[in-house]
Parts: structure tokens; sequence; C-alpha cells
């Protein structure tokens, strides 16, 4: 039953031996880890506490409903 385990306490091994040794190292991979697991994690956690993602942008704006009129008043002449 031991046998089952060693693969795990060996990379348990290996993980606090880096954290100690190359600190850098270590924690640029746990923060690379913790990256990709947040975009599952958070957004239920935020819905939870209520949050309403705010409406879409408009993407144009919107024309009245009237003929164009000639601008004037802004000749460079």
């Amino acid at each position: 039953m031991a046998s089952l385990f060693r693969p795990f306490l060996r990379s348990y091994n290996y993980l606090y031996r880096t954290a100690h040794e190359k600190p850098v190292m270590f924690y640029s991979v746990v923060l690379g880890v913790i990256g990709p697991v947040m975009t599952v994690v958070i957004p239920p956690i935020r819905q939870s506490f209520g949050y309403v993602p705010p409406p879409a942008i408009p993407s144009s704006y919107p024309l009245p409903n009237r003929p164009r009129r000639p601008i004037s008043g802004y000749e460079d002449e």
C-alpha cells in the first residue's frame, strides 16, 4: 500500500526542495497553474456574490430618425 503513494511523496519532496533551492522557478510554475484554474473557478464565485455583468457596449452610434442637415460655418477658405 505504501508503494501506491510513493510517486506523490516523491513529487511533494521535489516541490519542497525546489521551493527552497529555486523559489523563482517554483512560484512561476505555481502562478502559471493558478491562472487557468481561476478562469474556471472565479466566475461562479462572482455570481454567488451577486455580480451582474455590465451591458454590452454598443458597436455603433444610433442614428436619429430625421434627414441629415448640411453642416455650415466651418469653411476653411
